[in-house]
């Protein structure tokens, strides 16, 4: 590996030089079943023909302009989303961490404007997160992502994820928002219950907050419905989106309902490259795949399969796996032992995985993975558990 790279990530051994939907080839020819989808981005899956379609057609005819114009296919996907979800409308950025800052400023400036400049503390709960800016690390509040870079930024309030209680007692006069992930990815695929999430909309509603959803990682369709806060029958003001959106090409999204979207007003915020002719035209082309007919009913079929054969293996192996976790295909597994070891010893027998916090291995297969590439990941799991355990009781 290049010492020229900063030493920020602690890499595998292992270069791909190609993919095809639901597999990664390896430079030296090995195929992997790739359940991380490049941690829950590559949504239909490798090379998928119609995003290469678009972004070949797209690039061949133009790649930047800049806001200072109208970007047509930019419109096309602010009103398709809106017309999907809650939101009334959308703002387009390049990752989630900028999905993030957005969302926070939004909420700040939309208390600003309604008359209350003195809210804008933002309340987050432990076990979040929300990137890796000074912000979002300090809204996060997790020691092991602060240590060493100053102070936290002020203005967010961390209170126990799932309390309602602890959570009520920490809002006063200086609250904007509330945020929360209505599934914890890198925190350790923890749902949030969804009388909690309905809680905080009647929590909101009655202090005059703003409700925000982190669904960088759960929404685009990884529980079986485009967004994950659809299975509680409710909506935030402002939601986080990024990773599947863009099915592998960075792009993040900011959706608002009209009554928060007030707070942005021209020069307010902005972005060089946020929104682009490219970004647009494959953000339109995974909501083509995504919305189509059947689409999400199939994800969630496959996701009841995937997730009963993983309980059967869990049970049957509780030397290895204590627990399964999550929702549709953002699934986890607590590992009984570091999960590291498993994760290496998955990734040798032809299956990446991701870890979570709390000894978690995510599972996050693109979401066009079949019912048959679900029954081979669950076959190698299976057969790691049980060399595993073999060698144990040696």
């Amino acid at each position: 590996m290049s010492e020229a790279l900063m030493n920020t990530y602690a890499r595998a051994d292992l270069a791909f030089e190609r993919g095809e939907g639901c597999y990664l080839i390896a430079e030296d020819g090995r195929r992997f079943l790739d359940f991380t989808a490049g941690i829950a981005v590559t949504s239909c899956g490798h090379a998928h023909p119609h995003l290469v379609a678009a972004l070949q057609d797209q690039a061949a005819k133009l790649w930047h302009t800049s806001n200072l114009f109208r970007i047509p296919e930019g419109e096309r996907l602010a009103e398709r989303l809106v017309a999907h979800s809650f939101a009334d409308k959308a703002f387009f950025c390049n990752s989630g961490v900028e999905a993030f800052e957005g969302a926070a400023k939004l909420a700040r400036r939309y208390q600003h404007v309604s008359g209350h400049p003195g809210r804008w503390k933002i309340v987050t709960v432990t076990g979040s997160f929300h990137g890796r800016s000074m912000a979002a690390i300090s809204a996060a509040g997790n020691p092991k992502y602060l240590e060493g870079f100053g102070p936290a930024a002020p203005g967010y309030v961390t209170v126990a994820f799932r309390n309602t209680n602890e959570l009520r007692a920490a809002i006063d006069d200086e609250t904007a928002a509330i945020l929360v992930e209505p599934i914890q990815g890198e925190g350790g695929v923890r749902e949030a219950e969804l009388d909690y999430l309905r809680e905080l909309r009647r929590i909101c509603d009655e202090f005059g907050l703003v409700l925000i959803f982190d669904e960088i990682q759960c929404g685009m369709g990884r529980t079986g419905k485009l967004f994950a806060c659809e299975w509680a029958e409710m909506a935030p003001d402002i939601m986080m989106l990024a990773k599947g959106l863009g099915g592998g090409f960075p792009m993040g999204a900011v959706l608002a309902n009209d009554r928060t979207a007030v707070g942005f007003t021209p020069g307010v915020h902005g972005t060089t490259f946020g929104g682009n002719p490219l970004a647009m035209a494959v953000g339109n082309a995974v909501l083509d795949v995504i919305l189509a007919e059947g689409f999400l009913e199939g994800v969630q079929a496959v996701a009841r399969h995937l997730r009963e054969r993983l309980e059967q293996i869990a049970a049957r192996h509780r030397d290895q796996i204590e627990e399964v976790r999550g929702a549709g295909l953002m699934l986890g597994l607590k590992a009984a032992r570091p999960n590291a070891e498993l994760i290496g010893a998955l990734r040798e027998a032809g299956l990446l995985t991701v870890g979570a916090a709390e000894n978690v291995i995510r599972l996050l297969p693109p979401l066009t993975v079949t019912r048959e590439e679900a029954d081979l990941a669950c076959d190698i799991l299976e057969k790691v558990c049980a060399e595993a355990g073999r060698r144990a009781a040696e």
